[in-house]
């Protein structure tokens, strides 16, 4: 299974950016798909952004137009923008990679803090 690590995350205030990495330890050009989920407390895990092997891109509601998801095959990175943050985007983000059969990997996750 592909390791994944992430990186990017911090404190920010309302109205700041962060860019958040994560790069794997393989070549990504075959993965089904990758993108990033974010856990908030007392809230279900959900799917934020995610980006197909052909560059199609989905986002949650709540972040459409402030984020946005790219890759970079050549370094087995990708990236989320994440821009104009609120206080309720804060929580642990974690990368996925998608390379049906096998299981979803997943990165350690990232804290992502926005002071309102």
């Amino acid at each position: 299974q592909v390791q994944l690590v992430e990186s990017g995350g911090g404190l920010v205030q309302a109205g700041g950016s962060l860019r958040l990495s994560c790069t794997a330890s393989r070549t990504i050009f075959s993965f089904n798909a990758m993108g990033w989920h974010r856990q908030t407390p007392g809230k279900q895990r959900e799917l934020v952004a995610a980006i197909l092997r052909g560059g199609s891109t989905n986002y949650a509601d709540s972040v459409k137009g402030r984020f946005t998801i790219s890759k970079d095959n050549t370094k087995n990175t990708v990236y989320l923008l994440m821009n104009s943050l609120k206080p309720e985007d804060t929580g642990v983000y974690y990368c996925f990679a998608s390379d049906p059969p096998k299981s979803p990997s997943w990165g350690q996750g990232t804290q992502v803090t926005v002071s309102s």
